[in-house]
C-alpha cells in the first residue's frame, strides 16, 4: 500500500480532520501568475477560428460508443463539421481558445466570496470554458509539433492571455516524445508527431489549498481532458489522453523543474493531410532541453511536503503502464435490481454549437431559484452525460469501464418525490436511497456560504472508488480517479449549459457525512464533488463588459 492510499484518505476526512498545515494562511498578494511567463519569448499570434462551421455539442455529450469514441448520432461520419479527418491550426487554434483561452470576463452579481474585487482590472476574473479549482488554472499546455504540422517544428507553450504560442525549444522533438510514451503505447499515439503536453505547476494551486492542491490540480487536469473530448467529438475528431510514460523525461523536455512540476498527460493529435508521418529515429546524445524559463512571480514558494510525497510516488512507476483490464476490479458498483424505482424521460440535448455551450459556462453561486423545479428530462440527460464521461486514458482502451457512480440528491424535480437516489444508467432510472427532503443535510455539511443548496433542483454526487483505483494500478493511479471526477465535474457544466441551467462544482464539503448518509462504508466508493443543478432566478444583474 502506496503513500497515495494515507493522502486519499487525508482527503475524505479532510473537512473533520484538517489537513496539515492546518494554520497555513494563503498570502494573496503574493500569489502566483495564472499562467507561465517566459520573458523574452516570441509570441505566435493564433487564429480564433471563428468562421469554422457550428459544431452541436451533443456530439460530445451524449453516452459513448463501443469504441470509446462519441456516438455522433445517425448520418453523421468522422470528419463532419469542418475537420477533415485530422486536426488543422485553425481547428486546434479554436479548441485551444474554446477550451483555456480567456473568452470574457465575470462581472455578474452573484454570492461568492470574490465579488467586490472583480470590478478592479487587477483582480479580474477571467471566464473560460473549462472550470477550474478554485478558478487558479494550474495547467499548462504545450505544443510538441514535428514536420508535418504548420509550424517550425519545437515545442510551443500556449500563452492563454495572447491566445498565442511561444516556442520555448526549436527542433523535431516528437521522436523523443514517442520514446517516452513508451513502446507499449497505443499505436495512434506512436503514428503522429504532433502531441499536447499538460503539464502542472504545483505552486499556483497550493499557494491556496496547500496539501490539498495536488487533489485539486488532478481535477484540473481532469476538466480540460473531458472539454476537449467533447469539443473534438463535435468536430467528428477523437482525443485520448495517456496518463502512463517516463514523466521525468517529458519534465525535461519541457523545462521544468522535477518537483515543483509534473506531466500529468500527453493527447496524441491525428494530423490532417496526405502520406506517412515522417518518424526520424533518436539519436544519440542527452534530450535538448528549453534555454527559456518561468519567472515566477511570487517572492516566496513553500514546498508542502505532502504534495512533494505525492509527486514522487506517482512518478514513481510513471512507465509502469497498466495492462488493458487492469482497472476492471476497480469499475463502479452495478445499482442492485428492485426497490423504489423512479423511471426517466430518454437523454437528448438540443442542438446548441459546442462554442456557445463552453462560452456560456459558469458557476451560479448563490443564484439558484427553486420556483422553477427542473424537468426530468433535464435531469435524464445531465445524468447520462456524466455516466459516459471518463479519464481513464489507456488504462482502458476500449472505452466500456464505467468508473463513476452517480447519486442524485433531488429537491426540486418535476414529478420526483425528494430523496437522495442512485442513478441506474443501464436501466436509464433513479433507485432511491434515502426518502425525504435532503435540503438541510446539504447544507449542514457544505462549509462556504456560496451557494444555498437547499434552492437547487437537484444535487449531483459522483464517487469513484479511489483505493480500488489505487490497489488496481498502483499510486499513480490516483490522478486517474480524481481526474475521471474532474471530467464528471465538466461535462455537467456543459450539460447544464446546452440545457440553459444553472450549475456549480463544490470541493468544501463533508465527505464523511455523505458516506454514511448513502451508506457507503465499506464500499471504497468516496464522493468527491458536490455538483448543485437547477434553474437561476430571472432577469439577473451582470455588467456587458465587451460593449463598455
Amino acid at each position: 500500500m502506496g503513500y497515495a492510499h494515507e493522502y486519499a484518505d487525508a482527503v475524505l476526512h479532510r473537512g473533520r480532520v484538517p489537513m496539515e498545515p492546518a494554520d497555513f494562511v494563503p498570502d494573496w498578494p503574493d500569489g502566483p501568475r495564472r499562467g507561465k511567463f517566459y520573458p523574452g519569448v516570441e509570441s505566435y499570434a493564433l487564429p480564433d477560428g471563428d468562421d469554422l462551421p457550428d459544431a452541436p455539442a451533443s456530439a460530445g455529450l451524449l453516452p459513448r460508443s463501443g469504441d470509446g469514441s462519441a456516438i455522433t448520432g445517425p448520418g453523421r461520419p468522422p470528419g463532419a463539421h469542418g475537420a477533415p479527418g485530422g486536426f488543422t491550426l485553425p481547428l486546434l487554434s479554436a479548441m485551444l481558445k474554446d477550451s483555456y483561452g480567456l473568452t470574457g470576463r465575470r462581472l455578474g452579481v452573484q454570492a461568492n466570496s470574490d465579488l467586490s474585487g472583480l470590478p478592479f482590472y487587477t483582480h479580474a476574473n477571467w471566464s473560460r470554458g473549462t472550470a477550474g479549482g478554485g478558478g487558479l488554472y494550474p495547467v499548462g499546455v504545450h505544443w510538441a509539433s514535428g514536420p508535418s504540422g504548420p509550424l517550425t517544428p519545437g515545442i510551443h507553450y500556449y500563452d492563454v492571455q495572447r491566445h498565442a504560442v511561444q516556442r520555448l525549444l526549436t527542433g523535431d522533438v516528437t521522436a523523443r516524445v514517442r520514446e517516452a510514451l513508451g513502446k507499449d503505447a497505443p499505436p495512434e499515439a506512436l503514428e503522429t508527431d504532433q502531441y499536447l503536453i499538460l503539464g502542472v505547476k504545483y505552486w499556483q494551486t497550493a499557494f491556496k489549498y496547500n496539501s490539498f492542491g495536488y487533489h485539486v490540480v488532478c481535477t484540473d487536469v481532469g476538466t480540460l481532458a473531458q472539454t476537449w473530448r467533447v469539443w473534438a467529438a463535435a468536430h467528428g475528431l477523437r482525443v485520448a489522453p495517456l496518463l502512463w510514460f517516463d514523466e521525468p523525461r517529458l519534465n525535461g523536455l519541457l523545462g521544468s523543474d522535477g518537483e515543483e512540476e509534473g506531466v500529468f498527460a500527453v493527447v496524441p493529435l491525428r494530423w490532417a493531410g496526405d502520406g506517412a508521418v515522417p518518424r526520424p529515429a533518436v539519436t544519440d546524445g542527452p534530450d535538448p532541453s528549453p534555454r527559456h524559463r518561468d519567472v515566477e512571480r511570487s517572492r516566496t514558494v513553500i514546498a508542502f511536503p505532502t504534495v512533494l510525497a505525492m509527486h514522487a510516488t506517482t512518478v514513481a512507476d510513471a512507465a509502469d503502464r497498466p495492462a488493458p483490464g487492469a482497472l476492471a476490479p476497480a469499475a463502479a458498483r452495478p445499482v442492485p435490481a428492485g426497490g423504489t424505482r423512479v423511471p426517466l424521460p430518454a437523454p437528448a440535448f438540443p442542438e446548441v454549437p459546442v462554442r456557445r455551450v463552453l462560452r456560456s459556462r459558469r458557476s451560479s453561486f448563490g443564484r439558484f431559484d427553486a420556483a422553477e423545479p427542473v424537468t426530468p428530462g433535464q435531469l435524464s440527460s445531465v445524468l447520462a452525460a456524466c455516466a459516459a464521461a471518463s479519464f481513464c486514458g489507456e488504462a482502458d482502451p476500449d472505452g466500456t469501464l464505467r468508473q463513476v457512480r452517480l447519486y442524485a440528491f433531488v429537491n426540486h424535480v418535476q414529478g420526483i418525490a425528494p430523496g437522495a437516489y442512485v442513478y441506474d444508467p443501464d436501466a436509464g432510472d433513479l433507485a432511491l436511497v434515502v426518502p425525504g427532503p435532503q435540503g438541510a443535510f446539504l447544507q449542514e455539511n457544505y462549509f462556504l456560504a456560496n451557494y444555498n443548496l437547499e434552492q437547487a433542483g437537484v444535487v449531483l454526487v459522483p464517487t469513484v472508488r479511489t483505493t480500488a483505483v489505487l490497489d488496481a494500478v498502483g499510486d499513480r493511479g490516483y490522478r486517474l480517479a480524481v481526474g475521471t471526477a474532474g471530467a464528471v465535474a465538466q461535462t455537467c457544466y456543459l450539460a447544464a449549459s446546452a440545457l440553459s441551467l444553472g450549475a456549480g462544482v463544490a470541493l468544501g464539503f463533508d465527505n464523511v457525512s455523505f458516506v454514511e448518509r448513502l451508506g457507503l462504508e465499506g464500499t471504497a466508493e468516496a464522493p468527491l464533488l458536490i455538483m448543485p443543478l437547477g434553474n437561476e432566478r430571472p432577469g439577473p444583474a451582470d455588467f456587458r463588459h465587451e460593449i463598455a
